[in-house]
């Protein structure tokens, strides 16, 4: 399963974690999703959905 949000399509993040001594290791960031009944053509269907679309009632 993809970490995406189905309504926005947020997805994962590349950064990198930053030690005390300035050395870099590749550090994914995902969103944070959550499942939720979204209303898509009529149908209700369950979806991952990241937290800022359900803060913002586009679900």
């Amino acid at each position: 399963m993809s970490q995406k949000c189905e309504i926005c399509g947020k997805g994962a993040l590349v950064g990198y974690r930053v030690s005390h001594s300035e050395r870099k290791t590749k550090h994914r960031y995902l969103p944070n999703l959550h499942k939720a009944k979204v209303n898509i053509n009529g149908k209700i269907k369950v979806a991952l959905v990241c937290t800022d679309c359900l803060k913002k009632y586009k679900v």
